[in-house]
């Protein structure tokens, strides 16, 4: 069932161009965090360098809580959203809609985070041989 392809404060701010960009840029962040991963434990590297497996996570995790909630953090923080094509995005002039942007852009961060901890305290325990 599609949702409306309409701006909704603290809801949805972008269309089928900005979420497919979303998904792409968390399959890359899940691309990267895999081959890290590979190398790591491949190369035997120490326990805390794995931790580093946190930045692209987050980035993955950041990418696919945008495309499934039809919401971008960083237009959220700019006062932005877009339904249109790449690159034709419209202001949000009304303070209380941007308030509630912000609000669900900071969900979405502590979500990205909480995923990206996650995986990094995991990759930290798994012992090595």
């Amino acid at each position: 069932m599609e949702k409306t392809a309409v701006y909704q404060p603290g809801v949805c701010n972008i269309g089928p161009a900005e979420i497919r960009r979303r998904r792409l840029s968390g399959y890359l962040g899940l691309v990267v965090a895999a081959v890290f991963l590979v190398l790591a434990f491949a190369l035997g590297w120490a326990a805390p360098w794995r931790l580093l497996v946190a930045l692209p996570v987050f980035l993955a995790a950041q990418g696919f809580l945008q495309a499934a909630f039809h919401f971008c953090v960083g237009f959220a923080s700019r006062g932005l959203y877009n339904f249109g094509e790449l690159g034709t995005e419209e202001a949000v002039y009304e303070a209380e809609f941007r308030k509630k942007d912000q609000r669900k852009a900071a969900l979405i961060t502590v979500l990205a985070f909480a995923i990206a901890a996650v995986v990094a305290v995991v990759a930290f325990l798994i012992p090595i041989g």
